[in-house]
């Protein structure tokens, strides 16, 4: 192939690989905006600490991404922290959650436009059920644990402080979780949600609210137990 033409070939494939996205790395929301691409990236960057697609969509920084993953489990430990658990087993709940929270199935499918202009993504979920997997053995090693310190009691010994019982149980309770953690994570049937979304301009969308909360709640399964008569 002669230098002239050889060249112009090389200019055609170069200008199709710019237009794919390809050469540069980037896939060209401003011209082809997926829905479904955002609905993941955001539950990818928020559940997973998997910032790619997030910033690749968003145009913000791998920093500012890697936030949301810490704002999350900022928003988890809340509760946790102004509870009686121990300070010093908090960094360890921590990441475990982190741990927990990356091994969420949730994958977004096909969006349908709206008249509007606005977006409906079908999410399929499958919940991970690692705290009603467990909840039974938490159950049976607290109860023995009560045990021992009756027994302990029974036999002239010292009745511990509610701070100590307080930290076996939260520490019981973690090893648990750890072990089923360590050994693999088990799932729920699927479950589906609609997830709506709204482009507001060629990097910034938004997803509904409340279809969020929906989400979130459906990614770990929660114990739920009848209140006593």
């Amino acid at each position: 192939m002669k230098g002239k033409n050889r060249t112009a070939v090389i200019a055609v494939i170069l200008a199709a690989l710019l237009a794919a996205g390809i050469l540069a790395g980037t896939y060209l929301y401003s011209n082809r905006f997926d829905a479904a691409d955002y609905v993941q990236a955001v539950v990818d960057a928020s559940y997973k600490n998997e910032t790619e697609l997030y910033v690749e969509i968003t145009g913000v920084s791998e920093e500012e991404a890697q936030e949301i993953f810490e704002e999350n489990l900022d928003a988890t430990m809340e509760g946790f922290e102004s509870s009686d658990m121990p300070q010093d087993m908090q960094p360890k709940y921590r990441e475990l959650f982190g741990e927990l929270a990356k091994n969420i199935s949730c994958t977004a499918g096909e969006p349908k436009e709206q008249e509007d202009g606005s977006y409906i993504v079908p999410v399929t979920v499958k919940p991970v059920t690692v705290f009603t997997d467990t909840y039974a053995t938490f159950q049976a090693r607290a109860q023995e644990y009560a045990q021992q310190v009756t027994d302990q009691v029974m036999d002239g010994g010292e009745m511990p402080e509610d701070a100590r019982m307080q930290a076996e149980i939260y520490g019981i309770y973690y090893e648990v979780l750890k072990e089923r953690t360590d050994s693999g994570m088990l799932y729920g049937g699927a479950r589906n949600v609609d997830v709506h979304v709204t482009k507001e301009g060629s990097r910034n969308f938004s997803i509904d609210e409340g279809d969020m909360d929906r989400l979130d709640s459906m990614l770990i399964e929660s114990v739920h137990t009848e209140p006593e008569e």
